[in-house]
């Protein structure tokens, strides 16, 4: 006579247990997201960094103390072009050489280059500055005063280098290959390139600001 008494406390048992193991559950899972959160969050709200070893101090280059960007003052600056320092580290070591030059730039820059030029104005010479790795030979049309070119490729090391003889405003004149891929090409009066440590075995760094004119 008692057993349906029985079977209901037997199903609120049953119900009790598991509410209890819900809520524990429950309970369970909010801990769990709460301290994934604390961990992630971190105390600036984003998520912390992962650190790897220690590589020790990181250093950032900077200029030789007392160092003054090259440039002759009163320099005045070809009409249409810009300018540029380079550095040379000679053959054999030393001290690098620091020197400011015309800065051939664009397409229009680099066509004209030194035609019609007999003073470089206090400049050293002029670099030709490409975006992109070239091959292109180069002619002295129209340009009266003899020159010296160094083809430089983009990770410093000299080309090639060539003396280039004056050539009237015509056709035909003579061109000049590097016989090799360059970035850049620097141009100085014929026989200026040793005054600047420029030989095939120095390293030539091209880029960087003169001193104010």
């Amino acid at each position: 006579m008692h057993r349906p008494a029985n079977r209901s406390w037997q199903h609120a048992r049953v119900s009790l247990t598991r509410r209890q193991i819900g809520c524990t559950l429950g309970v369970a899972v909010v801990l769990v997201l709460l301290v994934g959160w604390a961990l992630v969050r971190g105390d600036g709200g984003t998520a912390a960094p992962v650190l790897g070893p220690d590589l020790g101090p990181v250093t950032t280059p900077t200029a030789p103390p007392g160092f003054v960007p090259p440039g002759e003052a009163g320099r005045t600056l070809l009409d249409g072009f810009d300018e540029m320092a380079i550095t040379v580290q000679p053959a054999g070591g030393g001290d690098s050489l620091f020197w400011c030059l015309l800065a051939a730039l664009t397409a229009e820059q680099r066509e004209r280059g030194l035609m019609e030029v007999t003073d470089l104005g206090g400049y050293s010479g002029m670099v030709f500055v490409y975006d992109f790795d070239s091959t292109n030979s180069f002619y002295m049309r129209n340009t009266p005063t003899p020159l010296s070119i160094a083809w430089v490729a983009l990770d410093g090391r000299v080309v090639s280098i060539k003396d280039m003889a004056p050539c009237e405003d015509r056709d035909g004149c003579p061109t000049y290959g590097s016989g090799g891929t360059y970035r850049y090409a620097i141009e100085v009066f014929q026989g200026d390139l040793l005054d600047l440590g420029i030989t095939e075995d120095a390293t030539v760094t091209v880029g960087g600001s003169c001193s104010p004119a």
